[in-house]
């Protein structure tokens, strides 16, 4: 097993048309899961589609939030600190001055991004998550909007808008009807917007996360995890389009939606969808990651981006948390017996399961099951469909014996069809006999074997061999029931 590499943490300043925000991460980490994230609401483009400048009350504070991230990072013995600028500095006729009055006040770079480099790294955010990402990466700041295709794992066609939030309400005098004729005025010119036709849209920024919560709650979706809710397009438009039409009053009384989202919320909604009717995609998945994360996935070493994000952090999982950390691959490898041409991804979603089956054995043994359910929900996986996710917790909760007739349960498990719940059955109770045979410990699995023979499940165990002197488990007959068998037959070898 490899040793567990020093944590080396970098940091990011994303200096915004709205907001400056200070994260970092562990470089030698796959998946950007930040170790410290802060942000300082400056406003730097307001009044910049009329002025021309930025915001003369947000300069002061924006210094000041930059001063204190440059000091923090340097406190925190960052590695590196990445600072960049997006569209209200790139735009503004002051915004060089401002970069380079950080540079003088602090010693440091500051990249101010062109359209272009910010498009591609919004888009690579997307990718960070999700590598098999197919569609277009749309992603609303305040100073500008950013559309770009992806596809097999590569950045493709992008354009940059000048309708960020703050400048499109400007421009529009606040008035929803107006906002969608200008924003279809700049959607008319831009011809590949077709390519996405048929495929995703991926949703980035704050604005449509916090219309993502408005559709959890309109849909009484189980789960509140926003990274990957998606929905089908005509459901998402339907949703979208009422958005777009309330109140303020009415915004603030939806659960879970920052009052400081509200205001802007209908232009945000009016923008998407128009976006959509243009792209007509065949759903909308929305992404919690965008710029940074691009910039983090850009300054990865090769072989870490290579890696799985999904196993990726399944494994440091169970690096800090399992026993045994290794007996996570031997449970993988144990349990694709009963998967013969399995599709990949299958594969991946019980290899996760495998990984991470017993990384909650310090619970108390009452709550175990619920526990193990409710943090696989809520763990930072990236870019796993919500249905995947219940599906690994599932798993997860079998393996510990737990009860399916809990609400709770039933709610999540509701994203699944029938073959994914029977799917997760078997696997979750074979982990359960393969954990009950080793203990958990390394090297035992691999001296057993696991078939299908006739109408009988048979586990083969060596002779005369004291560690696989365990009792019979009810557990071990649904496991057979499950796969169709009458029984589980133990047959000793050797």
């Amino acid at each position: 097993m490899e040793a567990e590499r020093a944590q080396e943490p970098v940091g990011i300043v994303d200096i915004g048309s709205n907001s400056i925000r200070l994260c970092v991460y562990d470089a030698t980490k796959r998946v950007p899961i930040p170790l410290f994230n802060e942000k300082s609401v400056c406003a730097l483009a307001l009044g910049l589609g009329a002025s021309g400048r930025l915001n003369p009350d947000g300069i002061a504070p924006a210094l000041a939030a930059v001063g204190r991230f440059v000091t923090l990072g340097r406190a925190m013995g960052l590695a590196r600190i990445d600072i960049l600028a997006t569209a209200a500095v790139r735009d503004a006729v002051d915004g060089a001055e401002f970069a380079r009055r950080i540079e003088q006040d602090h010693g440091v770079e500051v990249r101010v991004l062109s359209g272009g480099e910010e498009a591609e790294l919004a888009a690579m955010g997307v990718l960070c998550g999700t590598p098999e990402a197919h569609g277009i990466v749309c992603d609303m700041g305040g100073g500008s909007l950013e559309l770009i295709t992806v596809e097999d794992g590569r950045v493709g066609s992008h354009v940059t808008l000048p309708l960020g939030l703050l400048r499109l309400a400007e421009a529009s005098g606040d008035d929803r009807l107006v906002a969608a004729e200008i924003v279809d005025r700049h959607l008319r010119q831009i011809p590949w917007l077709a390519d996405g036709r048929g495929a995703t849209l991926y949703a980035v920024g704050g604005a449509w996360r916090a219309l993502a919560r408005i559709c959890i709650s309109q849909t009484q979706h189980p789960l509140t995890v926003l990274d990957n809710f998606g929905l089908e397009s005509h459901e998402a438009r339907r949703i979208i389009g009422l958005v777009a039409t309330q109140s303020r009053k009415s915004l603030e009384k939806v659960p879970g939606v920052a009052k400081k989202r509200v205001a802007g919320l209908p232009l945000a909604a009016t923008v998407l969808e128009q976006v959509m009717a243009r792209v007509q995609p065949a759903c909308m998945n929305f992404s919690i990651y965008g710029m940074r994360e691009g910039q983090f996935y850009t300054r990865l070493p090769p072989a870490l981006k290579a890696e799985d994000p999904l196993l990726s952090i399944c494994r440091q999982l169970a690096r800090h948390a399992l026993r045994f950390p290794e007996h996570g691959d031997e449970l993988m490898t144990w349990t694709g017996r009963l998967f013969p041409g399995e599709a990949p991804h299958d594969a991946r979603i019980r290899h996760a399961a495998c990984l991470v089956s017993d990384a909650f054995w310090n619970e108390h043994p009452d709550y175990r099951a619920e526990q193990a359910f409710l943090r696989i929900l809520r763990l930072p996986f990236m870019g796993v469909p919500h249905c995947d996710r219940a599906a690994i917790a599932l798993t997860v909760f079998i393996r510990y014996q737990g009860s399916e007739e809990a609400e709770l349960i039933q709610r999540a498990t509701a994203l699944l069809d029938e073959a994914a719940l029977m799917r997760a059955r078997i696997i979750g109770q074979a982990l359960r006999l393969a954990h009950t045979l080793s203990g958990g410990a390394p090297n035992l699995l691999r001296q057993t074997g696991l078939t299908i023979e006739g109408a009988d499940l048979v586990l083969e165990i060596p002779a005369g061999n004291p560690a696989f002197a365990v009792e019979s488990d009810r557990s071990f007959d649904r496991l057979a029931k499950s796969l169709g068998c009458e029984t589980l037959v133990i047959r000793s070898r050797g």
